[in-house]
């Protein structure tokens, strides 16, 4: 028994979606920096499929016939098949010499910045503390 014409419609379908989506595609190629650093994108993907079909059945006196008048084995297949890609970019990984960021795409990120920035800012609130601990002594 020969493949029916959904399975087809389906394989094809499914083929050109895999052509498209690949690991590079959710963590994309690395571009380095004249300074140095690495920046990595980092995007999510969405897809979705559909496939459907019906058979139609053309009888006239017990036998199937087209719509030439010709017999016709088996039944007239009618189907079609859809897919849909969405991709966004969500962040950039930046790969320092010394440190590791991610950079957030979104508008609403404030949060994410602060957590990035709260090593950095730790690190000035010591040095502060330092130089006040400092002035201190000299006086």
């Amino acid at each position: 028994m020969a493949d029916h014409p959904i399975e087809t419609l389906m394989s094809s379908a499914l083929e050109n979606i895999k052509g498209m989506v690949d690991v590079n595609t959710i963590v994309g190629d690395p571009v380095e920096t004249p300074n140095g650093e690495v920046i990595i994108p980092i995007s999510r993907v969405s897809f979705g499929f559909a496939a459907g079909g019906s058979e139609f059945i053309l009888k006239t006196n017990g036998n199937s016939k087209d719509s030439n008048g010709k017999e016709v084995k088996g039944s007239p297949f009618g189907g079609g098949s859809g897919a849909g890609v969405s991709l966004n970019p969500v962040a950039f990984l930046v790969v320092g010499k010394d440190q590791v960021r991610l950079l957030p795409v979104s508008n609403n990120a404030v949060l994410e910045r602060l957590i990035n920035i709260a090593p950095e800012m730790m690190q000035e609130i010591k040095e502060i503390m330092k130089n006040v601990k400092k002035e201190d002594k000299s006086h």
